[in-house]
């Protein structure tokens, strides 16, 4: 059965759904006890937002992967990288072979434990401090406004971020966060695996913080919801999509979904469940696959959303063809920008060497970027509160924010 019979079959479509999701469980869970080192439980906590997400919304190409317009999806919360192994090996990357999956954490592999950079395995960006992933999201979404600004409609899509409490209790966090409300980046979407559970115990042994009032503060949308239920869970992308501010959406979430006494337990998080509990949770979803197995009509609709990328990103470049603006993102994408700048450098190193100037650091900065703001257009900066100190705004310099996204100066 296609993924299209498939949800067009009510009521099979959710049970059909939820089999992909325990895919990404069995996936995740067997390859941590391989490797006997990892983190089960937010994989198996989040694994239905996951499907739900890569289902429905997702704009992706795993014969493409590098395709321009397609969504950013950043895991925040590296440790749970399985989550994200699991899904690309499932739709269909070439280079996340199950071979990868089962040598998680080896030397050699792809699967490092936490996601590093490979856009064609469809790993958008390396998250291993706790935060950072959030951040990451923020400066995709920053980059999608401005390219947008430029080059309308051709580029216009989605960053998802998913993220977890450790993510929400870093600083780094609460910067990048307030920033995206400040500057109104409507099409950043984070996911939040509310599951109150840490490596130590509960979430409250440290974290006490009202996560919705914070957001709220920041000027974001914000959701709470059951991050199991399919439906909700659909329904709270589907508004996301349609505000004028970044979303968050709060999915509480079981951590280690279906482990007979280790879901919402913090030994979960962590560790292998151990292969009695493997057994238990393999009984509890209905998932009857020996290890490493997966169906072949559940990989078949995991498959079809890979196919189903290949037509929107075609889709894409046939916009790019007809499009007014074609030539000039062409030129931008192929550029060489080190080329571009090289002339310009050697002049520069020219000038001071010539003359010497008695001036402080910055305001020898400052004059080298008053030559490379000009030329590079896309060269994007700013201040934190000090401009006029650090000689960071030049005369080509404007700002960016949400009156006006074709900016290239941010105000910190």
């Amino acid at each position: 059965m296609s993924l299209a019979a498939a949800e067009n079959a009510s009521p099979a479509a959710e049970n059909n759904l939820r089999h992909m999701a325990n895919a990404i469980r069995a996936l995740s869970m067997d390859a941590v006890q391989k490797a006997n080192s990892g983190h089960p439980g937010m994989p198996m906590g989040m694994a239905d937002v996951a499907t739900v997400l890569y289902s429905k919304f997702l704009k992706f190409d795993p014969k493409n992967p590098e395709w321009p317009n397609r969504d950013r999806f950043v895991l925040s919360g590296g440790h749970g990288s399985m989550l994200l192994y699991s899904v690309n090996y499932l739709t269909g990357y070439e280079k996340m072979t199950l071979e990868q999956i089962k040598n998680f954490r080896q030397i050699g592999a792809i699967t490092a434990g936490h996601p590093e950079v490979e856009h064609d395995a469809g790993i958008e960006t390396t998250t291993g401090p706790l935060g950072q992933g959030i951040a990451n999201g923020v400066g995709m979404a920053i980059a999608e406004r401005r390219l947008n600004a430029r080059y309308g409609d051709l580029i216009n899509h989605y960053t998802y971020v998913m993220c977890g409490d450790g993510d929400l209790m870093e600083g780094i966090s609460h910067e990048a966060c307030s920033l995206a409300g400040h500057l109104k980046l409507n099409k950043m979407i984070m996911l939040y695996d509310d599951n109150g559970i840490c490596i130590d115990g509960k979430t409250d042994l440290t974290f006490i913080d009202d996560t919705s009032a914070r957001f709220k503060a920041y000027g974001w949308d914000v959701q709470s919801i059951d991050g199991h239920d399919m439906a909700a869970i659909e329904a709270a992308i589907k508004k996301a999509q349609n505000t004028g501010t970044p979303s968050l959406i709060c999915c509480k979430t079981h951590i280690g979904y279906g482990a007979p006494t280790k879901q919402d337990s913090n030994s979960a998080h962590g560790a292998p469940l151990g292969d009695e509990e493997i057994a238990g949770t393999r009984k509890n979803l209905g998932w009857t696959s020996g290890p490493f197995e997966v169906p072949d009509d559940v990989l078949n609709w995991w498959r079809t959303l890979g196919e189903k990328g290949k037509t929107l990103s075609h889709d894409w470049k046939n916009v790019l063809n007809t499009h007014e603006r074609r030539e000039c993102f062409e030129k931008f994408s192929k550029a060489n920008y080190a080329a571009a700048i090289a002339p310009i450098i050697q002049d520069l190193k020219k000038s001071l060497a010539e003359e010497k100037p008695k001036k402080a650091t910055r305001q020898t900065s400052g004059m080298c970027l008053e030559k490379l703001v000009e030329k590079l257009w896309l060269m994007i900066g700013g201040s934190a509160d000090l401009t006029g100190s650090n000689n960071t705004k030049v005369k080509a310099s404007s700002v960016f924010d949400s009156a006006d996204y074709g900016g290239n100066y941010i105000n910190y």
